[in-house]
């Protein structure tokens, strides 16, 4: 029989709940802790001062408290001090930002990145150049206690190794390895796909808080998953869960880039609205899938056509996913943000038509409340997970 976990045991997975609470929530008040987690004050006034003394939070005097008595102190994320780094890995740009606990993003930098080009030397090399310029900003009692990769493809997730990425035209990499190497901080690097990563970030600090069934798709140039059901990430025996972009749709449809035809990435992303409005070759990117929704919006007809044509394919993946997994939000990031605004009524058409009543009665279609920079937040708290779970132990590791 398995002991009991000791007193210690308790303590330290107390400590990281609290902290958790203040870096999801924000600053809270000892009484709100005290109600949140279901124990008395004297505990966490205990826990507050442990984490008080390893830098973490900060107690302060509310600033308003509208009621007559002593005032309940405010736990706030030492936000300044204790950070961690986040990099985004996609087709198109690299950003890399400094983070700080409670999610503040305290500098950032981003930069073009062009297709069909990927030498993993000269991608680390830019994030690490970065880096470095952000570490100038810190002050002297700063840490950085870790770092996340968002990137486009799949991503093994014993290891960080990227076995495959059809739309950056590379496999087989060791991308956490080179990427340790080459910051050099003695900081531990977690790497996900970003989807996966997207999907986390919405349900921490976005659309999806609280939800505990949502399916987050995102593009860039190709389409990717990323699936929460029953609060979990379903990330797959070997991490690699949630590709349903490669899910078939159109059996003998458009050639996709990971080998087969009629994937739901081929049938709708970048190339096929592009080039089912007559405009593939003359722009490319994010700017350029704006402009067919713009035009469409203006009443060209090719464009409409293109888009309901492109709705209606994102529909039917819609509906399967929907079906398979009963979610409760399907949201839309990246560049399937502006396809679902400029194509939602076929959207919305094809889920009514080809999902159960049953599993679409309460389903909800959403845009990212973070917008472009949901993958990036995803592998901020990516970075942050080692920390939230074992606070005292994370800071030990890197020296705090």
């Amino acid at each position: 029989m398995r002991a009991g976990p000791s007193q210690e045991e308790i303590r330290r997975h107390n400590l990281g709940v609290l902290l958790r609470h203040v870096h999801l929530g924000g600053p809270t008040s000892r009484a709100e802790l005290t109600t949140r987690m279901g124990l008395n004050r004297s505990t966490i006034m205990a826990l507050t001062a442990d984490l008080t003394a390893a830098g973490l939070v900060r107690e302060e005097l509310p600033r308003e408290t509208g009621r007559a008595g002593r005032p309940s102190l405010v736990v706030r994320p030492e936000s300044s001090r204790v950070y961690v780094l986040a990099f985004d890995i996609g087709v198109d740009r690299l950003v890399a930002a400094r983070v700080g606990l409670g999610g503040v993003i305290l500098d950032r930098y981003e930069a073009a990145r062009p297709r069909g080009v990927f030498v993993l030397p000269d991608v680390v090399g830019r994030l690490a150049g970065f880096t470095t310029r952000m570490l100038r900003a810190t002050g002297p009692d700063s840490v950085c206690v870790g770092a996340g990769v968002a990137f486009s493809g799949g991503v093994r997730s014993s290891d960080g190794f990227v076995r495959f990425s059809p739309n950056l035209g590379v496999a087989g990499v060791p991308l956490r390895e080179e990427l340790e190497r080459a910051l050099g901080l003695g900081v531990p690097v977690a790497v996900g796909n970003d989807a996966n990563l997207g999907a986390l970030a919405e349900q921490a600090r976005g659309v999806g808080v609280d939800c505990r069934d949502l399916i987050y798709l995102h593009g860039d140039v190709g389409v990717g998953g990323g699936v929460i059901t029953g609060g979990q990430l379903l990330g797959g025996h070997g991490g690699y869960g949630g590709e349903v972009g490669h899910m078939v749709v159109n059996e003998g449809g458009r050639p996709c880039g990971c080998g087969s035809q009629g994937c739901l990435e081929a049938e709708v992303g970048e190339r096929a609205l592009l080039e089912a409005a007559g405009r593939f070759g003359t722009r490319i990117g994010r700017d350029a899938v704006r402009a067919v929704v713009d035009a469409a919006d203006r009443g060209d007809i090719v464009a409409q056509d293109a888009l309901a044509r492109v709705g209606d394919w994102l529909g039917l993946g819609v509906a399967n996913l929907v079906n398979i997994f009963n979610p409760e939000i399907v949201i839309f990031g990246g560049m399937l943000r502006e396809i679902y605004l400029g194509a939602a009524a076929q959207v919305r058409s094809r889920v009514a038509t080809d999902a159960l009543r049953a599993c679409r009665e309460n389903l909800r279609l959403r845009t990212p409340l973070l917008g472009d920079d949901t993958t990036l937040v995803g592998a901020a708290e990516l970075a942050f997970a080692q920390v939230l779970a074992d606070p005292l132990d994370a800071l030990a590791r890197v020296g705090a």
